[in-house]
């Protein structure tokens, strides 16, 4: 089954076998029914972190920020309203960095708002600093290729 993609789901993070033809089509997960997109940004934990990144088959960015930080707020509904546009395409998340401290360390975050691009596991691109949700889109996109 070449043509299927692994989705991580945002609710349950059990792994579905997703059909790529399908992906637009709302898929729900097969262990909590629950749909596998919904248009807003997961948050991930250190608990969680890892099995998104490593076993979704679909790019994952991730916006490390904290509560605290200003332009963080201030980007978080582009992200958001960025999540509706990429989905399905690519996965959006968020990491606030004051609870997951050792997220931030392990993947040295400097400066927040960042986001990191990931894909096949591994972190492909990075971009400091607050961003609107076309730039977001855009930046992505140019990633990806």
């Amino acid at each position: 089954m070449s043509d299927s993609r692994h989705i991580v789901c945002p609710h349950c993070h059990a792994v579905n076998r997703v059909p790529a033809a399908r992906l637009a089509q709302n898929p729900k997960c097969g262990q909590c029914h629950q749909p596998l997109f919904s248009g807003h940004p997961v948050a991930l934990t250190e608990a969680t972190f890892a099995r998104h990144i490593q076993r979704s088959d679909i790019p994952v960015l991730v916006d490390f920020w904290a509560p605290w930080c200003g332009p963080c707020k201030m980007m978080a509904p582009q992200f958001e309203q960025a999540a509706r546009m990429l989905e399905p395409r690519v996965r959006l998340a968020k990491v606030d960095t004051e609870a997951e401290q050792q997220l931030g360390a392990q993947f040295g975050i400097r400066s927040i708002p960042t986001l990191a691009l990931f894909s096949g596991g591994r972190e492909i691109a990075r971009q400091p600093g607050a961003m609107g949700a076309q730039e977001i889109v855009h930046w992505v996109e140019a990633q990806r290729g």
